[in-house]
């Protein structure tokens, strides 16, 4: 079991291709996360994508975009183990792994809520998804 496990879902009132499209750009990886380094492990177009992780953590992410109702469902998965010295993953205790697994949830929650402020800008509560 990796010493950091992440898994966080959040709902966007927007089309599974528009969120997509945001995650399918390679250029902007480094600046949603800075510290890791991205390998397409598995590309599913409009469902999302799969990396392997390396840098600060060692591991896959995972994004699944999920069709629900009049929008998307951004599920997020990180699954890996802080790097040692030379690279490889290096499992951590108990306690250190919590203490990075809590700071990479908050991050991804505030990745996940600055993509849904992005695409939903100007969309009224209750309005349809443009």
């Amino acid at each position: 079991m990796p010493s950091v496990d992440v898994m966080d879902e959040t709902f966007l009132a927007v089309a599974p291709e528009v969120v997509a499209a945001e995650f399918a750009q390679p250029a902007r990886w480094p600046v949603l996360w800075p510290d890791l380094r991205l390998e397409v492990m598995t590309d599913r177009g409009v469902q999302g994508l799969r990396w392997t992780v390396q840098g600060a953590l060692v591991g896959s992410m995972e994004v699944w975009l999920e069709p629900v109702l009049d929008g998307t469902v951004l599920h997020y998965f990180l699954r890996a183990d802080p790097a040692g010295p030379d690279g490889a993953p290096r499992p951590v205790s108990a306690r250190r792994g919590a203490a990075e697994a809590r700071r990479r949830q908050r991050a991804a929650k505030a990745l996940a809520f600055a993509c849904k402020d992005r695409l939903e800008a100007g969309r009224a509560p209750g309005e349809a998804p443009t």
